[in-house]
């Protein structure tokens, strides 16, 4: 299907710094772990690009439907390329100067966000919106799929400078292409954070009167908690300090998870459709599993080489991509039916306010249980938990969860999103 010549600038741009951010997020752990050696410093690099989004996504969407979307976008991606630029050019990289950055990029990418998810839709009409929804998340995965890799060398090559340099150049880039979009918005301005507050507070009670939600969202707590730090912060640990991969393997084996999710969401695509839903507990059970076989692989009962542990961890990123995509597919699917359209922003920023409050305290307690625990008790640890929360969930909500829910339909009129004049 073609689009038109502003979706695709939006498109484009997109892409160039979704590449350039992807190079740089594989270098800076890199970076990270070869300067301190300490799994607690790599999960606080995570904890400040996480925490200030977590924190501010529900102002973030707010600002989005208040405040000219087609600015914000261009001119944060402009100030995001001239402050990488400045940090090449003042030699900002000590750890402490580069976390600073960190932070101030999670700020700015979660406005970004924002202004640039409800602005899109825009750009097409309403027949063309599925089709423009699958080309980004196309271009997204393919970023994911070359960033990694192409991080890895780079790091190899050039070091932490050509990394932050060349993302620089694309959020600089993507800005240029977002200027010339043509698109006009305007509506009311935030006049009081009242007007937040009030909003959120809706987004909370409906939260509270559906049981559906309330039980996929006590879930994805307990799942987030267990898995996401272990993967984000454990993984690239036992990666880089315990196996000692080089940089290059590091971005294959970041690569190999992004071929999987590739190649779940193609079998989504072209094979499996709504029934991807009930593939759901069996692609939780399978990815859980996965943990325990790599809490085996790492522990001292296993002394395979260097090599061969590469080659298995490979095969294993690119089967528990496969899954990750049956699993988050399904559940953004039945999120998104049990919401009306009218709350959905402001749901879906409560929703993620709360899941990733959770995440941060995740990764401090890993990050630093990792100077005195090893890796592989990390895992079995987190696996045995995250498969005991889940036949509890499985044997208790299981038909709520598989069901799904259906969308309320008495909206208050309160919950109206403002409307573009």
């Amino acid at each position: 299907m073609r689009f038109n010549r502003d979706f695709w600038l939006f498109a484009v741009g997109r892409f160039v710094s979704q590449l350039g951010w992807a190079v740089q997020d594989v270098a800076l752990p890199l970076y990270v772990l070869d300067q301190t050696k300490s799994g607690s410093m790599m999960s606080l690099f995570i904890i400040a690009e996480i925490l200030p989004r977590a924190l501010l996504s529900p102002i973030a969407g707010v600002v989005g439907d208040r405040y000219n979307r087609k600015n914000l976008m261009v001119w944060l991606d402009i100030v995001r390329g001239l402050l990488l630029f400045a940090v090449i050019g003042f030699g900002l990289l000590g750890i402490r100067e580069l976390l600073v950055v960190q932070i101030l990029m999670s700020i700015m990418g979660t406005f970004f966000g924002a202004a640039t998810g409800a602005m899109y839709p825009d750009l097409v009409s309403e027949e063309e919106l599925a089709s423009a929804n699958s080309l980004l998340q196309s271009f997204g995965v393919v970023a994911r799929i070359i960033g990694p890799a192409l991080g890895g060398i780079i790091y190899a090559f050039g070091g932490i400078k050509l990394a932050i340099l060349i993302n620089a150049v694309s959020f600089f880039g993507s800005g240029l292409f977002e200027a010339f979009i043509r698109y006009e918005w305007t509506s009311r301005k935030i006049e009081s954070l009242g007007e937040v507050v009030e909003d959120l507070r809706e987004g909370v009670n409906f939260l509270r009167s559906s049981t559906y939600l309330k039980v996929l969202l006590s879930y994805a707590l307990f799942i987030n908690f267990l898995l996401n730090p272990v993967f984000a912060v454990a993984l690239p640990y036992v990666y880089r300090v315990e196996l000692a991969f080089s940089s290059q393997w590091f971005g294959f084996l970041q690569t190999a998870f992004m071929v999987g999710m590739l190649a779940g969401n193609v079998l989504i695509m072209a094979k499996l459709g709504n029934k991807a839903e009930n593939f759901l507990f069996k692609g939780l059970f399978v990815q859980l599993g996965l943990v325990l076989v790599l809490a085996f692989l790492i522990s001292p009962l296993v002394t395979l080489s260097t090599g061969e542990l590469f080659a298995i961890f490979m095969t294993l990123n690119v089967v528990d991509g496969v899954f990750n995509a049956l699993i988050n597919v399904p559940i953004v699917t039945k999120v998104q039916r049990a919401i009306p359209s009218e709350l959905r922003g402001r749901i879906f920023s409560v929703f993620d306010l709360i899941v990733g409050a959770m995440i941060p305290i995740g990764m401090a307690v890993v990050g630093t249980a990792l100077d005195y625990v090893p890796a592989w008790v990390m895992f079995l640890v987190s696996g045995t938990l995250g498969i005991t929360v889940t036949v509890y969930y499985y044997l208790r909500y299981g038909t709520i969860l598989e069901e799904g829910s259906v969308v309320e339909k008495n909206i208050p009129e309160k919950a109206k999103i403002a409307e573009a004049a």
